[in-house]
């Protein structure tokens, strides 16, 4: 056999037992009488020694080994003498008595170590590589109890685990899709699932009654740090339910999470926000509470003073910055020039000292008297020693460029510990928003999604202040999932249809199938989603997915470790009946 030891098993009370290793050489210690050889593999490293007194030949051979040598030893376990106590196998060594190299290895591009000097281009070509390193695997390990877990829950609430199709129809709404040429239907296409959501209804007609998914999931959608084109699911849908059903097992779900896989316990119940009272307070909809600085609209108050950059806008909102009056000119210039930036884009910052005396100094002294400021302070609730910063411009994008700073400060002032998670449903978001470059709404979630019972008046005359029977769960400023209450009756999915602009004939077209299914029987339904990728990443307190996968894309969406996607042959494409542009 190749090993009867894994390289992290070994420990005191196996000194004195013969045993085989397999793995790889991590480093190597030449030190002119004994050669000393760390030799890793996923469970960890164990310490090999050489002696020229005992074995010249055995020694010399270990010599030459290189980094990342695939080796098999034998020897026997002994008492190091100089004990590690950072390596749970610190305490003992291999004295080794034969050495076989399985396979040599050239000099990988970077150092396969915790800390590596490979930058993330290099290690996402070489991600083989990439992946033995330690850190790397704890997150694929972190990734893999997350899932473990997620079943052992879902199984215990009495879901089922259903496949569903990978090929199915290209649908409109929400993100582009990737589609898929079939060659036996010429002129057609397969698509990908942007999700399972019309099967999981299914489902739900068929009576299955609790289905549940770890399932991958296709966008053709701009990339970011939390975005992937391919990305995992947890996918979950439930019959004979009203949301307070939905969120109470979801809660208990991400609560079972915490606990079992990295020993956080969760509140016993998660505060709710509706969506308005967030994008009122934070700017988001997905509001990071580890911290206050809430918002507050001082448009009334600080127009009509001749200040004409508040006068002739919609809003004028601020944050108040604890403590930080002592910034600098220079510090606030730094503000002023990152909220300023494209991917921000405010005209500027006006920014209030509350003085420890309780005086305050401000970018407009010129325009607004030490009364007229007070009250800004007073309705910020500032202290001596705070700083209120406003932005003004529309309303909307206001809240949005403010709700960047605020949390660009809560990260600069340690507001933001990727140890403390404080999870927060959002609910009641409108069922509909209004596009003005193709002049009709848009579901704000999708055409599936049930519009509170209390709303159903005003989808005829007022559609876009009815609310969805929607709901997500943010944590730190991520969305971890949403989902919401599904329309199970035919009559209202086509009132929603019509409303969305879809033509009778394009309802049917594309949905037909399921408005079928709606008259053998619908039971009430609804559901919810989680991105596994992101849940995994905020447990471990990461910002970007990529770590949490194992073969991610870059930011533009190739693999550069395959080079994909890769242009097809011409008999690939004559087979397809496809031309190139």
């Amino acid at each position: 056999m190749y090993r009867t030891h894994t390289c992290g098993a070994l420990r005191n009370k196996d000194i004195g037992t013969k045993v085989t290793l397999s793995g790889w050489v991590q480093r190597s210690r030449d030190l002119g009488g004994m050669t000393f050889i760390d030799l890793r593999d996923r469970y960890g490293i164990t310490q090999l020694v050489f002696n020229m007194e005992t074995d010249a030949e055995l020694c010399e051979k270990a010599r030459k080994l290189g980094r990342e040598f695939v080796v098999q030893i034998e020897g026997a376990v002994i008492e190091r003498t100089s004990k590690n106590k950072n390596m749970p196998t610190g305490d003992i060594e291999i004295e080794a008595s034969f050495l076989g190299i399985l396979n040599e290895a050239k000099t990988p591009p970077f150092t396969i170590e915790d800390e590596t000097d490979g930058g993330d281009e290099l290690r996402m070509q070489y991600r083989y590589l990439d992946l033995r390193r330690n850190p790397v695997q704890e997150k694929l390990r972190l990734r893999n109890k997350v899932s473990l877990e997620t079943r052992k829950y879902l199984d215990g609430q009495d879901f089922m685990d259903v496949e569903t199709p990978v090929l199915i129809k290209s649908t409109p709404e929400g993100a582009r899709d990737f589609v898929v040429p079939s060659r036996m239907n010429p002129n057609e296409f397969y698509a990908l699932p942007q999700s399972p959501q019309t099967f999981k209804q299914l489902l739900m007609v068929s009576g299955m009654d609790r289905y549940y998914q770890i399932v991958k999931c296709f966008r053709d959608e701009d990339l970011r740090a939390d975005r992937q084109p391919e990305f995992t699911q947890i996918d979950c849908e439930m019959a004979f339910v009203e949301q307070e059903d939905v969120l109470q097992t979801f809660e208990g779900l991400i609560q079972h999470l915490f606990r079992e896989v990295i020993g956080v316990e969760l509140d016993e119940q998660f505060p709710r926000m509706t969506y308005a009272e967030a994008m009122e307070k934070y700017g988001s909809d997905k509001p990071d509470i580890r911290f206050g600085m809430e918002f507050n609209d001082l448009t009334e108050k600080a127009q009509g003073n001749g200040f004409v950059v508040f006068d002739s806008v919609e809003a004028v909102l601020a944050i108040n910055a604890e403590g930080c009056a002592s910034y600098s000119r220079k510090q606030l210039d730094a503000l002023t020039n990152w909220v300023k930036r494209p991917q921000i884009g405010a005209r500027g910052l006006v920014y209030v000292k509350c003085n420890e005396d309780g005086t305050s100094k401000s970018s407009v002294d010129k325009f607004y008297s030490e009364e007229e400021r007070k009250v800004w302070l007073d309705q910020c609730g500032a202290k001596p020693g705070d700083l209120l910063l406003l932005l003004c411009g529309d309303l909307d994008k206001t809240r949005k460029q403010l709700n960047e700073l605020r949390l660009h400060l809560g990260t600069k002032l340690g507001l933001r510990d990727p140890k403390v998670f404080k999870p927060l449903w959002v609910l009641d978001f409108p069922l509909l928003e209004w596009d003005e470059e193709s002049e009709r709404y848009h579901a704000m979630h999708h055409p599936f999604t049930s519009p509170k019972p209390e709303d159903f008046d005003l989808i005829d005359t007022d559609p876009g202040k009815v609310r969805a029977n929607a709901y997500d769960l943010a944590m730190n400023g991520v969305e971890l999932g949403g989902g919401s209450i599904r329309i199970h009756d035919k009559a209202l999915q086509s009132r929603m249809f019509d409303l969305l602009g879809f033509t009778k004939e394009e309802a049917e077209a594309q949905f037909g199938f399921l408005m079928n299914a709606f008259e053998y029987g619908a039971p009430p339904h609804g559901g919810l989603a989680f991105g596994l990728d992101r849940l995994v990443a905020t447990m471990g307190g990461s910002e970007s997915i990529r770590d949490y996968i194992a073969f991610p894309k870059n930011n533009s969406g190739r693999d550069t470790m395959i080079d994909a996607p890769a242009p097809i042959d011409d008999a690939q494409r004559k087979e397809l009946g496809i031309a190139l542009d």
